[in-house]
């Protein structure tokens, strides 16, 4: 559901108004079903209801009624929406480890996250900088990766929630290896059965023959050579300034950027459609794929947006996109 201050419960209770998702999947909400009542009214779908149950094996998963596994952490009455809060903090970090210990438990197929806010989780105690450390603590993977797709668009990273300057110490040729095998292997399970991989450089011009840095010639360039002798099509260092290009053309089926903002600009800049006129977002669009998992994780690509909180105009379409994804990597797995 994501944080209860947030646009999470709003956004789902609209995903869940289309039929069409129940003819997608057996949809189900981990969070508190007073909070998602409440959220009926704001979006104006009080035609639909809420179903709370304790166990997954009670869900009807019929269209018209939302299951709601209800944690009951939070009292709607009191909620202050588009608040940090220590209390909407620790309930979205329960919510997460909840649906995380059904999937690990084969109870679900695949999990989708809606944004909780950094500071809150933080401020409630639990020191994480973002869901993706939350799945890989509580799975305990060790070598996995953040992937952002919109459209034909798929990125991943090398480092993600990490200053700058350490984003540069952690380009590394092992790192830059494992996160090209796993988008290979990411492509794989979408069913693209000869991936091709662009690598980004580091530096302006994938440093120019060593002009700009030595990162390209010491560290990603051995990576790259690496995973083609192991029958990986990667290519590469490409100049960080058109690699994205070049994916959007068709060149390459994903693109594996050095860094977070390196990758995530690029594709919000797409996904991301802002109204001059209307002063309203027309379009959200993209999603976030923790890669390296025992499970499946899917996570819209935005955050909380507390200035939208409680008004009904936020979209849910990142939302459906997940869902969508969700479904794809685990008709695959099967």
């Amino acid at each position: 559901m994501g944080d209860p201050a947030s646009i999470g419960p709003e956004i789902t209770v609209k995903a869940f108004a289309d039929p069409s998702l129940y003819e997608l999947c057996c949809p189900l909400v981990v969070g508190d079903a007073n909070v998602m009542e409440a959220a009926l009214s704001i979006v104006n779908h009080k035609e639909l209801q809420i179903h709370r149950i304790q166990n997954v094996s009670d869900a009807l998963f019929r269209f018209g009624t939302i299951d709601v596994f209800d944690m009951g952490l939070i009292d709607a009455a009191q909620l202050q929406r588009g608040q940090v809060s220590a209390e909407c903090g620790d309930a979205s970090f329960r919510y997460v480890t909840k649906v995380i210990e059904l999937a690990m438990e084969g109870k679900i197929d695949a999990t989708v996250t809606n944004a909780f806010n950094k500071e809150a989780v933080n401020l409630a105690g639990h020191h994480y900088s973002g869901h993706t450390e939350i799945y890989a603590d509580l799975t305990g993977t060790k070598n996995y990766t953040m992937m952002l797709a919109h459209e034909n668009l798929r990125v991943v990273h090398v480092s993600t929630h990490v200053s700058l300057r350490e984003a540069c110490d952690r380009v590394k040729k092992q790192r830059v290896l494992d996160v090209i095998r796993i988008a290979d292997q990411a492509c794989r399970d979408l069913g693209i059965e000869k991936p091709r991989i662009g690598v980004a450089g580091l530096n302006p011009h994938s440093g120019e023959h060593g002009l700009f840095g030595r990162e390209e010639i010491d560290e990603i360039i051995p990576a790259i050579e690496a995973a083609q002798a192991e029958g990986i099509c990667a290519d590469g260092p490409v100049p960080p300034d058109t690699v994205f290009s070049k994916a959007r053309g068709g060149w390459y089926d994903i693109v594996v950027a050095m860094y977070h903002d390196q990758g995530h600009i690029p594709l919000k800049v797409v996904g991301f459609v802002y109204d001059h006129d209307k002063k309203a977002w027309d379009a959200v669009a993209g999603v976030n794929i923790t890669l390296g998992l025992p499970i499946i994780r899917v996570s819209v690509d935005h955050g909380t947006a507390f200035d939208q909180a409680g008004t009904g105009t936020a979209s849910e379409l990142s939302l459906r996109n997940s869902i969508e994804y969700a479904v794809m990597f685990a008709e695959n797995r099967k």
